[in-house]
């Protein structure tokens, strides 16, 4: 997991090969707690499918703007620099998976 804000977002990007899974969190968001391990564990399980880029929103709002981030915590997925999938609110597992599939079958 890549921690990453207004300045360094950019530059983070383009080093990046593989799809990027963004996840835009708060410091007072409690299903965030729960979230970010759970990413963690499945980008692990996962080396070489994405890569996380972990975002505060209240640190980045004009980074969360403009991506149309309206709730924390929110996912949005990139590939080749463009959303292809948003997930909003903390999920289980099994569920997240599901919603990844597209880039865990790389």
């Amino acid at each position: 997991m890549i921690i990453a804000d207004e300045q360094t977002f950019a530059s983070t990007l383009e080093h990046v090969e593989t799809p990027v899974l963004v996840y835009f969190w708060a410091t007072w968001c409690g299903p965030c707690r729960v979230l970010g391990p759970l990413l963690e564990s499945i980008e692990s399980d996962h080396p070489d499918a994405f890569t996380i880029v972990k975002v505060n929103a209240d640190d980045s709002p004009s980074l969360a703007a403009r991506y149309g981030v309206m709730a924390v915590p929110s996912l949005k997925l990139l590939v080749d620099g463009a959303v292809v999938r948003t997930i909003v609110g903390s999920k289980p597992r099994a569920a997240l998976e599901a919603e990844l599939a597209p880039v865990l079958a790389v």
